[in-house]
């Protein structure tokens, strides 16, 4: 008898050691996967590729840092790529989907995820925190990122090789964080226009083919010698307010367009492009580069009013603008733009 119940205790004890370490075990592993998708040191990412289902992709490489290229020739939109890098180090996991939600988010995940490629600049060998050796550049995670849960305020995201889904949120973000991981080369292209120092600039014309009466060209030698020349008949100005036409050129430091639009957007692009440009602007800088963007009028589309309850025929906010590329047609805002498209006759002297 007394055998008997050593037996019994001894199988109670084993049994209950079985379970400790198959829970210990399944912890271990949880709290591996969970730490799986932050980046702890953003500063050694050189390189994320993002790929969609629908067969877009974006590749972003570090060339130096702070600074980023998109798809090995654009330039890429470095402060939202920024939000990316703090999006990784922030992020963190709110809880492994639930059983009840595990086959419609896996099903989701297979059919509307970015997977995500990181890739760091690390050592192959960690002898302690100080001795590191072999440095290269390496894949260091892949994880697919999901929609955002019901109530927003999460995402659903898997590592790939596992087959746990999670929700995952940044702590003090009330929100989801999947549209920071976007396939759309669009949504990382840089958003400068210009961005020229006026010792940097050697001719700035702007042609306005509705009023060419206030077309004009400024001219630059040296440093502070300026000429303004009347476009209609070639006219050199000489009375004319130097510390207007000085504020003019600065203008031209730091000029970026709204948003890029997509050549399938629903608007008449051709339509557009064959009416007359409100403004031509071009730009020869001292290296001889030459920018042109032309900008044409946007249709009223948010229905405003003036004061006396007239309908604008026009946006009053926003209008159109092809880039000197003849590739890229971009909204541009009056707010950005008025300072750097004035007619001819705001630099006039008055008697």
């Amino acid at each position: 008898m007394k055998k008997q119940k050593v037996r019994i205790l001894i199988i109670s004890m084993l049994a209950i050691i079985a379970l400790v370490l198959i829970f210990q075990n399944r912890t271990n592993t949880l709290k591996k996967e969970i730490g799986e998708f932050a980046i702890d040191d953003t500063t050694s990412v050189t390189k994320i590729y993002l790929a969609d289902m629908s067969g877009k992709e974006v590749l972003l490489k570090k060339v130096s840092p702070g600074n980023w290229i998109l798809n090995d020739s654009l330039k890429a939109r470095n402060e939202a790529v920024r939000l990316l890098l703090s999006t990784m180090y922030r992020m963190a996991v709110q809880a492994p989907v639930s059983k009840t939600s595990y086959n419609n988010v896996i099903s989701n995940l297979a059919t509307n995820s970015v997977k995500v490629e990181v890739y760091t600049y690390s050592p192959a060998i960690r002898l302690s925190r100080a001795i590191k050796l072999f440095y290269r550049e390496r894949l260091k995670k892949v994880y697919y990122v999901g929609t955002p849960t019901q109530d927003n305020l999460g995402t659903y995201m898997l590592l790939e090789g596992s087959d746990t889904p999670f929700i995952v949120y940044m702590p003090g973000l009330r929100g989801f964080i999947s549209a920071r991981f976007s396939a759309n080369v669009n949504d990382w292209r840089d958003h400068t226009i210009f961005a020229k120092k006026p010792h940097q600039i050697k001719s700035i014309k702007i042609e306005f083919p509705s009023e060419p009466d206030e077309s004009f060209r400024i001219e630059k030698s040296g440093r502070n010698n300026i000429a303004i020349y009347r476009l209609i008949d070639n006219q050199q100005i000489t009375l004319f307010d130097t510390s207007l036409v000085v504020g003019f050129i600065n203008g031209y430091r730091n000029i970026r367009f709204e948003s890029l639009i997509e050549r399938d957007a629903p608007i008449n692009l051709d339509s557009i492009l064959t009416s007359t440009p409100l403004h031509i602007i071009t730009l020869v800088d001292t290296a001889g580069y030459v920018q042109e963007v032309k900008t044409y009028r946007r249709k009223n589309y948010d229905q405003v009013f003036d004061d006396d309850d007239n309908y604008y025929p026009y946006d009053v906010d926003r209008l159109y603008a092809l880039l000197d590329n003849k590739r890229d047609f971009v909204l541009i805002q009056y707010f950005v733009f008025d300072p750097i498209t004035r007619p001819l006759s705001f630099f006039l002297k008055r008697d």
